[in-house]
């Protein structure tokens, strides 16, 4: 038993407590403050819930350095993408340096294929096709033009599938059901059929590729934002909206656009890897863009023929097109957890 324990009348054990058993927390003149965060805004809480994803951080800089590629990559030699020297065909690729340590030397099933034809001072980094065309150069053309036909169709359908979705889904009712049948009935016509079609009407080329992208494309937006206004049009805000006389675009466009903003932002960043992918297909069927211009699908088409002699020929192009894809459905992915708050780690 210790000096301060007692026991009572019944036998329990009591403890009287003495001021030596307590100390202060804080010294007797030191001001006790409470702690204060700073303040952060919604984009930089996004901002920093972005760059802690590794995989996103990694794809968005990928991406960023095949679009800079594609922008300088055909301008880096003097060959052109439709520039033929017959006497270069086939060549597989020679780098500068890296050729002293034995990889990308020109070395063809154990001769070298440069030196062997007298070309001492030739040089493709991603070799030439059967026609003597440079790889590297119609690589890279062909990925801006992927680019340029997903990110104009994306953002064509962006506008469309919105619109369409935020008025669908606002107004409901019979307004709702002729819009979203109509939207099924479009959905159901296959994207070759409408690309074939469009053939008989357009050019072959770019603006075809396009518009078909366009026609079908926003359907997954509209049905993403008319998912996104049933959930909020009947939340307090609107009605009290509604209740001081609002008109009805100005509702959808100033306070229900804003909300579902970040929705929209993930999903078209979803939607261009679909958009490179589609294209890339139509190419590869023949329904891209004509000869001697180039995109990532047609590329591939023409090195699947010479697969087995050359398959240097097919490689970089499905390399860019693998390394696109995977790059934007990271970064699609990091901008989802990023926006979305439940996502979040507390």
């Amino acid at each position: 038993m210790s000096a301060n324990e007692r026991l009572d009348a019944k036998g329990y054990g009591t403890y009287e407590f003495t001021s030596d058993d307590f100390t202060f927390a804080y010294d007797e003149n030191e001001k006790i403050i409470d702690k204060s965060y700073t303040a952060s805004s919604y984009l930089a809480d996004v901002l920093q819930a972005f760059l802690k994803n590794k995989g996103a951080v990694i794809g968005f800089i990928v991406i960023v350095i095949i679009a800079i590629l594609a922008i300088v990559g055909p301008m880096m030699n003097e060959h052109t993408y439709k520039s033929i020297i017959i006497e270069h065909a086939s060549l597989v690729p020679r780098v500068p340096f890296l050729e002293n340590f034995g990889i990308f030397d020109g070395v063809y099933k154990g001769s070298n294929q440069y030196l062997d034809k007298g070309f001492t001072d030739v040089y493709y980094w991603f070799g030439s096709d059967p026609q003597g065309r440079d790889i590297w150069t119609r690589v890279w053309e062909g990925t801006r033009i992927s680019l340029i036909i997903a990110f104009t169709a994306v953002c064509i359908d962006i506008f469309i599938g919105m619109i369409y979705g935020l008025i669908s889904g606002y107004f409901g009712g019979k307004v709702d059901m002729v819009m979203q049948r109509f939207a099924e009935i479009l959905n159901g016509i296959p994207t070759l059929v409408v690309v074939t079609l469009l053939g008989l009407i357009l050019p072959r080329g770019v603006t075809s590729i396009i518009f078909a992208l366009m026609i079908t494309g926003w359907i997954g937006m509209s049905r993403i934002a008319r998912a996104q206004v049933l959930k909020l049009k009947e939340q307090e805000f609107i009605l009290a909206s509604k209740t001081l006389g609002a008109q009805h675009f100005r509702i959808i466009f100033k306070d229900i656009l804003p909300n579902i903003f970040g929705q929209i932002i993930i999903m078209s960043m979803f939607s261009i890897p679909n958009a490179i992918f589609t294209e890339a297909f139509l190419s590869f069927v023949g329904l891209g863009v004509p000869a001697p211009m180039a995109s990532l699908g047609s590329l591939i088409s023409e090195g699947y023929k010479s697969l087995t002699t050359y398959p240097h020929v097919i490689v970089a192009p499905i390399v860019v097109l693998a390394l696109l894809m995977l790059s934007f459905n990271l970064f699609a992915d990091g901008l989802r957890d990023a926006f979305d708050p439940k996502m979040k780690q507390m």
